[in-house]
């Protein structure tokens, strides 16, 4: 594991685009709290985080690279057309999946949805150019409470990542879930 701040990710940006792209697992800074995260259409990556995080059956939700790669990969109707108006925020979009193979079937267990962010954030450019959907999911053992400071994260998940990139105590929440199959809203 080697931490980074924000200067020494994006000065060096190309690197780590390469490396997210090959499956790097990453601790990083989002407009809500730390997420754990890596190429979600990387099988292995995303089974090292099922592992890390202990958590076999529950879907993870992923960083789209961009609005375009939501509308061409999911079922899109003028309602969540809406809502993607809205992105980047602080939203997680429970959408089905029209395109199955836009993330490897150990994201979201095969289950046809698919939730979908574009944070605020810096981080979210860096997605945008490695182009490829990248894991979002908080960075705690399943059943904790997220982390928004590094401190507040599990060593031995921290101990199994390829890079932590600290940006400091994060004063947010987590993400708003708006799953636009059956309507519901969950504020947390």
């Amino acid at each position: 594991m080697k931490i980074l701040t924000e200067k020494m990710v994006v000065s060096d940006s190309k690197r780590f685009i390469d490396e997210m792209k090959k499956g790097k697992i990453f601790i990083y800074p989002t407009d809500t709290i730390y997420g754990i995260g890596c190429n979600a259409l990387n099988s292995k990556s995303v089974e090292k985080i099922r592992e890390l995080k202990n958590r076999e059956e529950k879907p993870f939700s992923v960083i789209a690279p961009n609005k375009k790669w939501i509308i061409e990969n999911c079922e899109t109707d003028n309602s969540v057309k809406k809502w993607i108006k809205k992105l980047p925020g602080k939203y997680t979009l429970i959408l089905k999946l029209k395109n199955k193979k836009c993330i490897c079937e150990k994201t979201n267990n095969d289950s046809g949805t698919l939730g979908i962010r574009i944070p605020q954030h810096w981080f979210s450019k860096l997605v945008e150019e490695a182009n490829v959907p990248f894991v979002t999911t908080s960075v705690n053992l399943s059943g904790e409470l997220p982390a928004n400071s590094l401190e507040n994260i599990n060593k031995e998940i921290k101990d199994k990542v390829d890079y932590v990139i600290d940006e400091g105590r994060l004063e947010n929440r987590p993400s708003t879930i708006v799953n636009l199959i059956n309507g519901e809203i969950i504020k947390r």
